[in-house]
């Protein structure tokens, strides 16, 4: 086997993964969903739980669908055209990504931090601790 159709092959594969990782992940995120609702017999839990775990593996069937972008320029003779093509399915992809994971976070990633990072935890504390007039306890 040359190196040539080994490549081809290998995008194939990544290109068929990426498509059943979004087909399985769906099926998975469905029944999810269908616990959640289960569980907390809440239809905006279980949508909610739906929309975030679809959203993940939408997310990964992109990336997994740009490594085939990637492995297939290793295959096909270099050109500007080809280049190009690929440049801008990479970019309309990496587009998706970035916001799903917005939609799925409900924050851009480089204010994430000030949400989840330790700077949030203290201001939630803080907060928490404050008597309904706003001011602190006294020993605070």
């Amino acid at each position: 086997m040359d190196a040539h159709l080994l490549f081809e092959e290998t995008a194939t594969a990544f290109e068929f993964a990426g498509v059943a990782a979004m087909a399985i992940g769906f099926l998975v995120a469905i029944g999810l969903a269908l616990v959640a609702w289960r569980r907390q017999r809440s239809g905006a839990a279980a949508f909610k739980t739906l929309r975030e775990s679809f959203g993940g593996v939408i997310l990964l069937g992109l990336e997994i669908l740009v490594a085939a972008d990637l492995v297939k320029t290793v295959t096909s003779t270099p050109s500007l055209t080809d280049a190009f093509v690929l440049g801008i399915i990479v970019l309309i992809r990496t587009i998706l990504s970035f916001s799903l994971q917005v939609e799925i976070d409900g924050v851009a990633p480089w204010r994430r931090a000030l949400v989840t990072g330790p700077q949030a935890i203290a201001r939630a504390a803080r907060s928490a601790t404050r008597s309904p007039d706003g001011t602190q306890p006294s020993g605070m």
